[in-house]
């Protein structure tokens, strides 16, 4: 168990951005959700007079010196400072990636196992495999994102879980952020929905819109996945307050605190993307999935209420046009999947050509880099004409391909 610091303090003297982590009496009869938020609103301050005399706050987690709703959000503040350079090609990345997921996907499969029955968490076995996993991405996130986007997943699986690791850590590396910092944020991608191993399958699996009292008990996930992250020993002290934020949206309207703008961090608001972004091209049984393209069009549409202009913008330009995994129709009639972007020209990725031009496998692959603008006639070079659906393929992608 993480030993957290305290320090008793009058509730008059509470201000905007201290960490509250014990009342003077039982959280049991409070409005508080959660035990232990930090301060965000002056209706919080009023509650907390109500209840109590004196609480309890982390000094280390006190960000009231002026930085209580966070800074403003702008390129200089967000990007970090590591580049890092690709240092291996897709294609040899690739098999050292598969090998690592296979291996990262054993584990959080036991791991969740054992979860379900004893309902702790066990992270230890899988620290080596998150470094690995955030090891390969920093080398080349396009071999990991691609095996995340071949493999199917489902909204409530851990399928998913691994899915949001793997982007929340390539989005993490596009910003140029430290590889601790990273491995935080895949841990949190890991954990995020981990809560909702407590929610019954009535509500996970149901099909169509859930009612009022479903929708509030789908809610209490979070709730749920913090009580298990604080459980865990080991853990980053800064890994629950990701957790938290991450149903936290831009304009107040997210749950369960109902933080707004400023008052969500910056890895708190990554995590809520990245998420939804997982969310909307996992196998769900209330919804479509969407593809990659579609589900970049519905974030871009969000931007500026839902989620900050600026991330989502970012968060495209790392995903890119055409995302890794997207499948596309050349202007051969061929077929092909997109292996690798190209960070300077978007609309020209590496495509392995997989289908001829009647649907039929191709076997050996032939992979194009439309950057060198390879030619499909004498006259004319290959092109992406468009998307197709995954589905509408004569073929299994994870059988054809791996």
């Amino acid at each position: 168990m993480r030993v957290m610091n305290k320090k008793q303090i009058p509730v008059d003297e509470l201000r905007l951005g201290m960490y509250v982590t014990e009342l003077d009496r039982p959280w049991l009869g409070t409005p508080f959700p959660f035990q232990g938020f930090p301060v965000t609103s002056t209706d919080q301050i009023a509650a907390l007079k109500q209840h109590c005399k004196t609480v309890f706050v982390d000094p280390e987690r006190d960000t009231s010196d002026g930085r209580g709703e966070g800074p403003e959000l702008t390129e200089t503040s967000l990007l970090g400072s590591v580049v890092y350079a690709e240092v291996t090609p897709v294609e040899k990345e690739l098999p050292v990636a598969r090998q690592v997921y296979s291996d990262f996907e054993k584990n959080i499969q036991m791991t969740f196992d054992k979860l379900r029955v004893t309902e702790e968490l066990d992270l230890e076995s899988l620290k080596g495999p998150v470094r690995s996993m955030t090891r390969s991405i920093e080398r080349n996130p396009d071999a990991m994102m691609l095996l995340s986007r071949i493999k199917q997943k489902s909204d409530h699986d851990f399928g998913r879980a691994v899915d949001t690791l793997i982007h929340l850590i390539a989005f993490g590396r596009f910003l140029q952020f430290p590889g601790e910092r990273l491995l935080l944020l895949g841990f949190a991608g890991l954990l995020l929905n981990v809560g909702k191993i407590r929610l019954p399958d009535t509500v996970l699996q149901k099909k169509g819109a859930l009612v009022a009292e479903e929708i509030a008990l789908a809610k209490t996930h979070v709730v749920h996945s913090v009580d298990l992250i604080r459980a865990a020993p080991g853990l980053s002290k800064n890994l629950e307050d990701i957790v938290i934020q991450h149903h936290e949206r831009l304009d107040g309207s997210g749950y369960p605190q109902g933080l707004s703008g400023r008052q969500i961090t910056i890895d708190g608001a990554i995590a809520g993307l990245v998420d939804s972004y997982s969310a909307f091209t996992s196998v769900r049984p209330y919804a479509e999935q969407m593809s990659p393209s579609a589900a970049l069009n519905t974030l871009h549409k969000l931007r500026g209420t839902l989620f900050d202009e600026m991330l989502v913008e970012k968060f495209i330009e790392c995903i890119g046009i055409y995302p890794v995994g997207s499948t596309v129709e050349l202007n051969t009639g061929e077929v092909g999947i997109v292996i690798a972007q190209n960070l300077a020209r978007r609309l020209k990725p590496r495509v392995m050509v997989i289908l001829d031009a009647g649907l039929k496998p191709i076997r050996p692959q032939v992979i194009l880099d439309l950057v060198k603008e390879p030619k499909a006639t004498p006259d004319e070079p290959y092109r992406i004409m468009r998307t197709l659906p995954r589905d509408k393929l004569p073929i299994d992608l994870e059988k054809f391909l791996f």
